[in-house]
C-alpha cells in the first residue's frame, strides 16, 4: 500500500492544501493529513478546529485520514511506516525551502518527499494570507473549503 504523508499546520486548511489532498489520493492508496503541533507557534484555531476543517472537507474520501503528531515530521513517518511525504510547491521560494527540508529528511530515513505543483488558480493562497483576511473582515469564502467557512 503506497501512503504518504501530508504535513502541516493547516491554519486554516486553504483552497491550495484542498487541491493538492484531491489531487494526491489519485497517486497514493492513503493520504493522511498530518496537523503539525508546535508548541511555540500561535494558532489562529484549535487542533480540534483544524482538524475537523479537513475531516468535513474530506468525509467522503476514504482514502485520506487526518492524525496530529509533534517533533520531526521524518521521525513520525518511520513511526507510522509512511515512505513519501507529500508537499505542494506555490513558487520557486517554496521549492528551495522544501527541497532543503526533503534533502534533510533523505538524510534522516529512506523516505521520499513528492512535490505537486499547485494549481494556477490557487497558487497565490496562503494561511497566513486567509488569516489576515479573517482578522481584517474580509471575504475568506473564496480562499478555502466550505467546511471553513463556518468562522464566527
Amino acid at each position: 500500500m503506497r501512503r504518504a504523508l501530508f504535513p502541516g499546520s493547516f491554519d486554516p486548511l486553504t483552497l491550495g492544501h484542498y487541491d493538492i489532498i484531491k489531487r494526491g489520493v489519485k497517486l497514493f492508496d492513503e493520504i493522511i493529513v498530518a496537523i503539525g503541533i508546535n508548541a511555540s507557534k500561535k494558532y489562529m484555531f484549535s487542533l480540534e478546529e483544524r482538524k475537523k476543517f479537513i475531516e468535513d472537507a474530506f468525509k467522503d474520501e476514504a482514502k485520506v485520514k487526518v492524525v496530529s503528531y509533534e517533533g520531526l515530521t521524518v521521525n513520525y513517518c518511520k513511526e507510522i511506516g509512511v515512505k513519501f511525504i507529500l508537499r505542494g510547491l506555490r513558487n520557486p521560494a517554496d521549492f528551495e525551502f522544501e527541497k532543503a527540508i526533503a534533502h534533510t529528511n533523505r538524510d534522516l530515513a529512506p523516505i521520499e518527499t513528492v512535490f505537486l505543483l499547485t494549481a494556477a488558480k490557487t497558487s497565490y493562497i496562503a494561511s497566513s494570507i486567509v488569516r489576515d483576511v479573517i482578522r481584517n473582515d474580509g471575504d475568506y469564502t473564496k480562499l478555502v473549503p466550505k467546511s471553513v467557512r463556518v468562522i464566527k
